[in-house]
């Protein structure tokens, strides 16, 4: 008679971990069993190679003979090997595996192809391309630690070996059986009959008996086959390999790891039809079609096949939070036009998993390009409070909405696991508003992608008691299931989604932030003239201008840009290899303010490329004799006054510019200015002219910072109707406050608000000097600061104490702006203690104001009426050298009197970011847009609007190469408005476009006219509050 013992849970589970363990019990168990045969390699030859080079290349070399235990560096080298590898008869037809080990990355040649995967068969000839670094890297993930530039890979193993399917699935069952027994509660009924499975399982099995297998599979069906209910909730499982196009590894590497994740990837769709892999990121594409065709063939044909899927629809996943909202508009529009080029579709979702926060204009952005779905999962990062929603609707400041889900197994990187599918479902906080959810698997961050062995486990749980559904879908099968059950029960989030961590990144890497605005504008700028550039030599049809509009220069620029805004790039997160980047913005910058020259003749203009008047002081550079005169010329909407009369200075001219002023006001600016110590010269001139008065001191002081020694403790206007202190009396202005700045983990990334209770003094090795100047005519005070940094894990900051009392903070952000709370009522309110703002943040209360403008910086906090920008950071991991340098930059304080839109603080943050500019282009006999409407007003723009309330935010040629113009409008000041934009050209016709330049279902509510005059063309369009308008303009 047997005996029935009685289980006890803890040693059946440890009993059935030891059976299929890679470390325990390796000589008897089942895993032991996975290769039943090994052989040698016929020979190892090897050869060093100075760059990631191509196989063909490679060949040209010479390999020598080498072996399992030699060493080889140093770190981010490449080495080519060639293996003659002869499999023995005894072996044909069967599943024969190569086996590698160099502790490195690599990729796997077969006749001339990677393939990564698969088996061999009969007699080969294979190379390995090594790469000598980590999936992550070459350090301790180069977070905590440094790269370690020194080490080297050594290579462990090299054989073939016989591969048993059958055991490797008994493997899969045991485990995923374990798995089950485990995680789910002892309460559960489910989780004892998985554990007496597995445990009859191991009883039947007989490891050197294969015979025994048979019955083992049967049992483990039986469970397997026993199915759920139709009230389970549904996982949408697609494969996913996030690979970061640079983070702890520069992007010739990605290039590389896209061909060893992607090839894997498209072997195992071969074996698996119903497996779906979602793909994001058209750089990436690009850069695989270009280097690796046989991947990218098979990626067309499995594209068409529905099973690699690309989603997204950007160049690349971008960051957040500090792109500008044009440059945003243009990583969907590179993107989707990659994707509708290569592959005939169009992305309805964005696809941003791993980005530190998001812009409450992303809904409208996402709607202006044609998307209306979102997926994230980065909010689960949070440190402090715990976001409400896992699938809700997002809605922007503009009212735009898109359909948003985060999945709620907080990763996108899964392994199939039961405790994974567990995690979802308990997670999920929308539970009877919707059923559904995705679950995306795969190795991520470093590439890789799924492997045979999630599919596997996916396999077995598809469908199996106790446990939620598993559906091997793509996104768009996902989000189609969520808007067809009942999406008005879903919640919604109106603006940002703010992650409450890696709020470092605002600040961090100061110049990649500051080259990047520079060309942002820089780019729309060369746009805008090389439109105008091409008006005139249309109009003019003359063959003495040669000119052509620049589009494959301005594309190359645009997608340079847009992937140096990668968000483990722009944000400062990478390793010092990546930081290279810099060099590449002061050759674009170079580029962006250089122009065509088809022609000898050539004068110098001043160019105002914004849309509204502007009084300001430029520099003009000694003009040649030989030089015609500067003409009364005007390019982009204003007219320019020279004045004859000029002082020289250091071989260059000051000139007063007056452009279009509308009105003046007789307000008298007063700034009163203290030094504390170390006060350098004194100059001041008193100018009164324009029927106001104006008090100009320019101030130079160097000193230490240690010091504090330049602070503005007094700034006011003064007029017959109103008087305000902006300036807080007992606390001074522009005072500089340096941190302690050492986060809890994540250097870079992380500022903590502990840093707020340290005041450190800066080191000797540190160093600022800083001009205070308050020009002719300017609203503001400005200050060019200068600092030599040399800090460890400090964190420099500019305070001004206000008197604005107020309980919102408003900060610019992309097209728009975003007010945040002034104060720390709430968890919510005090974990954003350092959030993100572009070109300005202002304070305001009825009838007066406080705003800073800059340059350059993103990083801001405002509570109790103090306002501080962020300046620099200096952490140390992944990149060492971060922030170390001379670093300048400018930021203003703009006292006002009205709202912040009244007193035109945004269109003063855009003079201060786009200051006039005097460039050399060619003449011409006549103005044709002139003679087109039969008059000779050179002094009008081609392009005016009636309001400040409107920005002209984008001018280009359409992307269809036709004779259409792009015009792009964004209402600035949070109010509905209707606006009218006057041409001096005569269109034939204009039609609402979205940002991809097509036509959209959803643009045909947007109320506007257009008609043509004696004078050009009229468009009267009807704005509501930050809406983004594109009109197509065909001449």
């Amino acid at each position: 008679m047997d005996h029935v013992p009685f289980k006890h849970k803890r040693t059946t589970l440890e009993r059935a971990e030891k059976f299929i363990s890679p470390h325990y019990f390796t000589d008897i168990n089942l895993r032991s069993r996975l290769y039943r045969e090994r052989a040698s390699l016929t020979s190892i030859k090897h050869c060093a190679v100075q760059d990631r080079i191509s196989l063909n290349k490679a060949l040209q070399g010479q390999f020598k003979t080498t072996s399992i235990g030699q060493a080889f560096g140093p770190v981010w080298s490449t080495h080519w090997f060639e293996l003659e590898v002869n499999i023995p008869v005894s072996w044909q037809g069967q599943e024969v595996h190569l086996l590698w080990d160099s502790g490195s990355e690599a990729l796997v040649w077969v006749q001339g192809q990677p393939v990564q995967v698969g088996t061999l068969c009969s007699f080969h000839v294979v190379h390995i391309e090594m790469a000598c670094n980590h999936l992550f890297g070459v350090g301790n993930l180069a977070l905590v630690k440094p790269e370690d530039d020194q080490r080297t890979f050594t290579l462990k193993q090299a054989e073939i070996a016989l591969f048993d399917r059958d055991v490797y699935d008994l493997i899969l069952d045991v485990e995923t059986l374990h798995d089950i027994a485990k995680e789910l509660p002892e309460t559960n009924q489910r989780s004892f009959q998985a554990l007496f499975t597995v445990n009859e399982m191991i009883n039947q099995i007989e490891v050197q008996d294969r015979s025994t297998y048979k019955r083992a599979q049967e049992i483990a069906q039986e469970f397997f086959l026993q199915r759920n209910g139709d009230s389970q909730h549904t996982l949408f499982a697609m494969g996913h390999a996030h690979i970061d196009t640079a983070w702890l590894w520069p992007y010739d590497e990605t290039k590389r790891k896209c061909a060893r994740s992607w090839s894997c990837t498209l072997r195992l769709m071969e074996k698996y039809p119903e497996f779906t892999f979602v793909c994001s990121q058209a750089q990436q594409f690009a850069w695989v079609k270009q280097l690796y065709p046989s991947i990218w063939s098979d990626i067309c044909k499995f594209v068409r096949m529905g099973q690699f899927v690309p989603v997204g629809g950007t160049w690349v996943e971008m960051d957040g939070n500090i792109p500008s909202g044009e440059a945003c508009i243009r990583q969907f529009l590179y993107g989707q036009k990659f994707f509708q080029e290569e592959f005939g579709i169009k992305c309805r979702e964005f696809w941003l998993p791993d980005t530190f926060g998001y812009s409450a204009q992303f809904p409208q952005i996402m709607r202006h390009c044609g998307v209306s779905r979102f997926l994230t999962q980065k909010l689960s990062w949070s440190l402090v409070n715990k976001f409400p929603h896992h699938t809700f609707y997002w809605e922007g400041i503009d009212g735009s909405s898109v359909l948003t889900h985060f999945p709620p197994g907080d990763s996108y990187e899964m392994k199939g696991k039961v405790h994974e599918l567990l995690k979802t479902i308990h997670n999920f906080r929308d539970k009877g508003r919707s059923n559904c959810s995705a679950f995306l698997f795969g190795y991520g961050d470093g590439g890789h992608g799924p492997r045979e062995d999630m599919l596997g486990r996916l396999e077995r749980l598809k469908d199996c008691d106790g446990l939620p559904k598993v559906k091997l879908a793509s996104s768009d099968a996902f989000f189609s299931t969520v808007e067809s059950e009942q999406p008005s029960r879903l919640c919604r989030w109106r603006g940002e989604l703010y992650l409450e961590l890696h709020n470092g990144t605002y600040t961090t890497w100061a110049k990649v932030k500051k080259y990047n605005r520079l060309c942002e504008i820089l780019l729309q700028e060369t746009e805008l003239l090389c439109t105008m550039a091409w008006v005139h030599r249309s109009l003019l049809k003359s063959d003495s201008l040669d000119y052509c509009y620049p589009r494959t220069k301005l594309d190359a620029l645009w997608k340079l840009l847009l992937l140096n805004q990668f968000h483990d790039v722009l944000p400062g997160s990478s390793i010092n290899m990546v930081r290279a980047c810099v060099p590449y913005y002061c050759s674009r910058e170079q580029q962006g303010t250089s122009t065509e020259r088809h022609s000898p003749d050539l004068e110098p203009c001043l160019v105002n490329t914004q849309p509204f008047a502007r009084r300001e002081v430029v520099k003009l550079a000694h003009l040649d004799s030989a030089r015609p005169s500067p003409k009364r010329r005007k390019l982009s909407g204003a007219d320019a006054d020279l004045e004859e009369d000029c002082n020289e200075t250091h071989g260059e001219f000051l000139k007063e510019i007056m452009i279009y002023l509308r009105h003046l006001n007789n307000h008298k600016p007063r700034l009163v200015l203290s030094l504390q110590e170390d006060t350098g010269p004194i100059k001041g001139m008193v100018c009164e002219r324009y029927n106001f008065y104006l008090s100009s001191v320019l101030v130079f002081c160097a000193g230490s910072l240690h010091a504090r020694s330049m602070c503005v403790i007094e700034s006011y206007f003064l007029c017959t109707s109103w008087s305000n202190e902006a300036i807080d009396s007992e606390h001074p202005a522009n005072q500089f406050l340096l941190y302690d700045d050492v986060p809890l983990y994540w250097d870079a990334w992380d500022v903590m608000d502990y840093h707020l209770e340290t005041s450190l003094q800066i080191s000797d090795k540190s160093y600022l000097q800083q001009k205070i100047i308050l020009e002719a005519g300017s609203p503001f005070v400005r200050f060019d600061t200068e600092v030599t940094w040399h800090e460890n894990r400090k964190f420099l900051k500019v305070e001004f104490p206000t008197t604005v009392h107020t309980m919102e903070c408003a900060y610019d952000i992309q097209s728009g702006f975003l007010r945040r709370p002034n104060h720390f009522n709430t968890s919510w309110d005090s974990a954003r203690f350092e959030v993100c703002g572009h070109k300005w943040a202002d304070l305001s209360e009825h009838g007066f104001g406080v705003a800073v403008l800059n340059n350059s910086k993103y990083g801001y906090s405002a509570v109790d009426g103090i306002l501080r920008l962020s300046l620099l950071r200096s952490p140390k991991t992944p990149d060492f050298k971060a922030d170390m340098g001379v670093h300048t930059f400018s930021y203003a304080l703009m006292p006002h009197k009205g709202s912040l839109q009244e007193a035109g603080v945004i269109q003063a943050a855009h003079s201060f970011n786009c200051p006039l500019r005097v460039v050399d282009l060619p003449s011409s006999p006549s103005d044709p847009i002139a003679s087109q409407d039969g008059g000779s007003d050179i002094g009008r723009s081609l392009f005016e609007l009636d309001t400040a309330k409107v920005l002209v935010q984008a001018v280009k040629m359409a992307e269809d190469s036709s004779q259409t113009i792009i015009v792009r409008l964004n209402e600035l000041f949070g109010g509905s408005v209707v606006a009218t934009l006057t041409s001096r050209l005569r269109f034939q016709k204009v039609q609402v476009c979205d940002g991809l330049e097509d036509f959209n279902s959803e643009d045909r509510d947007i109320d506007f006219h257009h008609k043509t005059t004696e004078r050009g063309s009229e468009i009267t369009v009807k704005m509501s509050a930050f809406q983004i308008i594109s009109l197509r303009c065909c001449i």
